[in-house]
């Protein structure tokens, strides 16, 4: 195709520039303008787990069963494979600024539709569309944040607004307990403002996004260098105007690009599969073992608490469990950067894969309140963890693909996890509830503590040491004129002859 064929070949230093850069109130807007996505998924999900109890009387709710609720919680999921896989191939088309708010726009709408719902139809055809929303957005959002962030800041940052996702789901199980009060509100009407907070939310958030640009990179290679070169000086220029300080002195060596308007499809698969095969493995075994603990477990947490041990309101749980996971993202994220990306992704998966095992041996003798505290402590590393697949799958793959590498991987381990998980707690649950033996729910707990093992043992063996390094160090881009003359696709690093695997 003509859109495919090379445009130009440069030489450019945008990369090893907005790397070089120290943090700035700039790079705090970029936080809050893309990071705060998640913020809205917690909420999301929180709010379809709190209020399970509130959907299911068909007087004031939707008249929703046990499975129900996990069957929304996979349409959810569901819903964001696909719209990953769809924005993510586009992000990378035609450019991170455009489809981030496309995307918003997307949850904005489906959310609002959502609060609506006048049918259980409606509502899983809505949920399914706020999916496709929030997957997109997490193919968009971390490409662009971390073609923004300095190398030195990239692990951490990554990991902490990935942890974001529990500021939302803090809120939201906080929310639901005056909303879901027959005392303050209808009952048929709390539900419905719960889901429309999130809209009120994400256009604050659309508000600040404006003022994000393109990413430098993503334009250079696409031939728009010019464009690119401008938005680097005037970053540069804030920087310098919020620091009070001469910038440092570009310590990387240019890169010399060969560019093309689009990559087709054919080649990004070739990188994934042939050019990266252990990555591939990597990713994959990280994002199934956090896609199954965590969908698995939070979808269905809220049913757990009224199903099995009486409670009626779980957002006071839903909240401490909530806070923990951040805290665990916040705090234990500066280590991805100095104690390095591998050793904490492989401790972090294999130590809370091993607790949750343990917590399933455990059920017969648990209470809400010591069930809440193995959660507490299981995701407080876990949390940490799970941010970091999504570091992983951004930063280890060429700039060309690396949207659509994050959708991909998303989708995949997403629906091996994220949508069998629900699926299956939401039976076991089902079958349970008539006995009240929560024991039941042990085979998934072991089920999600193996996988995580095994992430943690694939992290160990496969995981790449990328704190401090330059994206383009970590994985050259596919248009770069070194990956044509021979080098390791793994390592990045230059050679006689290539060795890709």
């Amino acid at each position: 195709m003509a859109s495919d064929v090379e445009t130009g070949r440069i030489t450019t230093d945008i990369p090893a520039r907005l790397d070089r850069l120290p943090w700035a109130r700039w790079h705090w807007m970029v936080v809050i303008g893309l990071g705060t996505v998640w913020i809205l998924d917690g909420l999301e999900v929180t709010i379809v787990g709190s209020m399970s109890e509130a959907l299911k009387p068909a007087n004031t709710g939707l008249g929703l069963s046990s499975s129900d609720i996990g069957l929304a919680g996979a349409v959810y999921v569901a819903g964001a494979c696909l719209g990953a896989l769809l924005f993510g191939q586009l992000t990378d088309r035609f450019g991170r600024k455009k489809l981030f708010l496309l995307t918003l726009g997307v949850y904005i709408f489906a959310t609002v539709l959502t609060a609506f719902s006048p049918t259980p139809l409606w509502y899983f055809v809505a949920r399914f569309i706020t999916g496709m929303g929030i997957g997109g957005e997490y193919a968009a959002i971390n490409s662009a944040i971390d073609e923004l962030i300095p190398k030195k800041y990239r692990g951490r940052v990554d990991v902490a607004i990935n942890g974001s996702f529990w500021i939302g789901a803090a809120i939201g199980s906080l929310l639901t307990i005056p909303l879901l009060d027959p005392k303050v509100l209808d009952p048929a009407l709390g539900w419905r403002l719960a889901f429309g907070l999130g809209a009120v939310l994400a256009v604050g958030i659309l508000i600040v996004r404006r003022h994000v640009p393109e990413s430098p990179r993503w334009l250079f290679i696409h031939g728009r260098e010019e464009e690119g070169e401008k938005i680097v000086k005037d970053i540069e220029h804030t920087v310098h105007e919020e620091s009070g300080h001469e910038l440092p002195a570009v310590g990387d060596e240019p890169i010399t690009i060969r560019q093309r308007r689009t990559i087709s499809i054919p080649e990004i698969a070739k990188t994934v599969f042939t050019l990266y095969p252990k990555r591939t493995i990597l990713c994959f075994a990280l994002f199934v073992g956090q896609a199954f603990l965590y969908n698995a477990f939070f979808f269905t947490y809220g049913d757990s608490l009224t199903t099995f041990f009486g409670v009626k309101q779980t957002g006071w749980y839903i909240a401490v469990f909530a806070v923990s996971n951040f805290a665990g993202a916040l705090l234990l994220s500066p280590l991805f950067d100095s104690i390095g990306r591998v050793r904490m992704i492989a401790g972090t998966y294999i130590l809370s894969g091993v607790l949750l095992a343990i917590a399933g041996f455990s059920l017969g003798g648990l209470s809400a309140v010591t069930l809440t505290v193995f959660g507490v402590v299981i995701f407080f590393f876990a949390s940490a963890g799970a941010s970091a697949a999504y570091l992983t799958a951004s930063e280890v793959f060429p700039l060309e693909t690396r949207a659509l590498c994050i959708a991909f991987f998303y989708a995949i381990g997403t629906a091996a996890g994220g949508i069998s998980g629900p699926l299956l707690f939401g039976k076991l649950i089902d079958n349970a509830s008539a006995s009240k033996d929560i024991t039941g729910l042990a085979v998934g707990y072991f089920l999600g503590a193996a996988l995580m093992v095994l992430g943690g043992l694939a992290e160990a063996f496969l995981g790449v040491k990328a704190e401090g390094q330059s994206l383009e160090s970590i994985a050259q881009p596919l248009t770069a004129e070194e990956a044509h003359e021979g080098g390791n696709a793994e390592t990045g690093r230059t050679q006689p002859s290539p060795s890709p695997a």
